[in-house]
């Protein structure tokens, strides 16, 4: 017979399965739209800081600038973002969502919320202010 599991046991297994499901669902609504996960999460950064510089966005990614450039190329070719010089700071360039960028992340935001609404669902309105106030404090100590 396995021993009882630990609260913290216990608790990195549903923080496993929750990202693993969370994982399964992003790369099946994203698959759809011909981009790949981080191109797709690279919309959804730049549609909701709006504006950033290189460094930034390679920084909220945890990629390196050149890592972030290549992929930044293609997606400038695909029409979904636009790369302009810094108008303060000659050497860095501001990353920005083209139109079809943003209705591309409008859309793919409105996927978000529903996912959200499904899995709050079963929460009442305090549960999700706590579940809320719990994912801010894990969140901003990471």
């Amino acid at each position: 017979m396995p021993a009882p599991m630990t609260e913290t046991a216990k608790l990195s297994h549903q923080l496993i399965e929750l990202y693993e499901r969370l994982s399964s669902w992003e790369q099946d609504v994203v698959k759809n739209s011909g981009l790949s996960t981080p191109q797709m999460h690279t919309i959804e950064i730049v549609g909701h800081s709006g504006s950033l510089r290189m460094k930034d966005l390679a920084k909220k990614m945890g990629v390196t600038t050149g890592t972030l450039t290549v992929m930044i190329d293609r997606l400038e070719q695909q029409g979904l973002l636009k790369r302009t010089p810094h108008e303060t700071d000659r050497r860095s360039y501001l990353i920005a969502l083209t139109e079809k960028g943003q209705k591309l992340f409008v859309e793919h935001h409105q996927y978000h919320l529903h996912l959200t609404e499904e899995i709050t669902a079963t929460l009442s309105k305090e549960e999700q202010a706590q579940f809320s106030t719990v994912l801010e404090k894990i969140i901003g100590q990471m």
